[in-house]
């Protein structure tokens, strides 16, 4: 089959690779139809040797047909139409029966060293249990009744649900877990797809004011139209935590960092030896911290693939903040919001820029990375 594959630093390439095949009685093989590039995908990008070898197939936003079933699948059969969860959760673990499927006990049973025991995710590398990952014409899915979502409405398009895999159920719950109530004031760093779509949320939650930093003029436009928030260009300011705490007189109530490792500098070009080491940048944790509230809450949705120096633990001690982290678990949020989509509670289909064939991924990439062509998000067919 084709897929995309993890080549090196800034190279994803299409390339032939084996299909996959059943390999437990409980997985199914999906034939994809649609799947998205995510912001998380260009942390690989510029980091992934981190977490994988050259030939490793990435992508963890897909949804498809089933094509084949274990012999221990009851719920799914082929022919039905399924989103599948970036989440790998096998269901009968104390995490996966909690609604904590990020953290399943099952779906990594090989993690690289006995401090990062977390769970199993698609197209992570060895990180996260060296599971192939969506952007490709074929998918394994383990534990397939559990890891799968059957859309039960064949007039929705690819496009309305797609997100489930991801980008909503993340973005939800990062606004649900950062304690968001109404009248808050809500600051959210990054204006990509997951800032986007946390910023429509908090104004679902109630928040009295939202706020979206970037340095993407056509993000920022995206923000005001799509969303109706304030937004702040970071690059024209001098201090921008500075700033968003004077304008928010004191601090917001909550902020949530929806950048990670690769924001506001491109230090992922620095390579400071040892794994262990610091990879990219902090620089969105530093905003936070300047930005909240005292007894505020800061949520870290971005993610952070390496230890940090210069942690600005004395700015989240001395002033009371409660600090957040984490996977999203969205296996057991995606009913609810496929709910709201068919209601027309939230359109996730505006933050779509580009369809494209899988066969371009690596244009794709470019695009995606560099901001090119007014771009937010990528969905790839293959």
């Amino acid at each position: 089959m084709k897929a995309v594959t993890f080549q090196g630093q800034k190279q994803m390439e299409v390339r032939q690779v084996e299909d996959p095949k059943i390999e437990e009685t409980t997985d199914a093989i999906i034939k994809i139809t649609a799947t998205g590039i995510c912001g998380s995908d260009l942390h690989l990008y510029h980091q992934g040797d981190l977490m994988m070898d050259p030939g490793f197939v990435i992508g963890h936003e897909p949804m498809g047909i089933v094509e084949e079933v274990g012999k221990d699948v009851k719920k799914l059969k082929k022919g039905d139409r399924v989103v599948i969860p970036f989440n790998i959760g096998c269901g009968e673990c104390y995490y996966c029966q909690n609604e904590m499927e990020s953290q399943c006990d099952n779906s990594n049973q090989d993690p690289i060293n006995w401090k990062m025991d977390n769970g199993g995710l698609f197209g992570f590398g060895n990180m996260h249990g060296n599971h192939w990952g969506g952007q490709a014409e074929y998918l394994r899915v383990p534990y397939a009744d559990f890891s799968s979502f059957v859309v039960p409405d064949s007039d929705m398009k690819d496009e309305q649900v797609l997100f489930l895999s991801d980008v909503v159920p993340t973005a939800y719950w990062s606004v649900e877990h950062s304690g968001v109530k109404k009248g808050d004031t809500v600051i959210v760093l990054g204006c990509g797809p997951i800032g986007l779509m946390a910023q429509k949320f908090a104004k679902l939650k109630g928040a009295k004011r939202v706020i979206g930093v970037d340095n993407v003029d056509h993000r920022l436009e995206h923000a005001k139209q799509y969303n109706q928030v304030e937004v702040y260009n970071f690059s024209k300011e001098q201090e921008i935590g500075k700033l968003l705490r004077e304008e928010t007189q004191g601090g917001a109530d909550v902020v949530i960092d929806c950048v990670g490792m690769d924001g506001q500098v491109k230090a992922s070009e620095q390579q400071l030896g040892a794994d262990s080491a610091q990879r990219g940048t902090i620089s969105p944790i530093d905003t936070a911290a300047e930005a909240v509230r005292k007894f505020g809450t800061i949520q870290l949705t971005g993610v952070y693939a390496s230890p940090a120096d210069n942690f600005p633990l004395n700015l989240i001690f001395n002033r009371d903040v409660e600090m957040k982290t984490g996977q999203a678990p969205v296996i057991h949020l995606m009913p609810k919001l496929y709910d709201m989509i068919r209601d027309n509670v939230f359109n996730p289909t505006d933050i779509i820029t580009h369809n494209m064939p899988l066969d371009k991924a690596s244009e794709a990439y470019d695009i995606f990375d560099q901001k090119k062509d007014n771009n937010i998000k990528v969905v790839l067919k293959p």
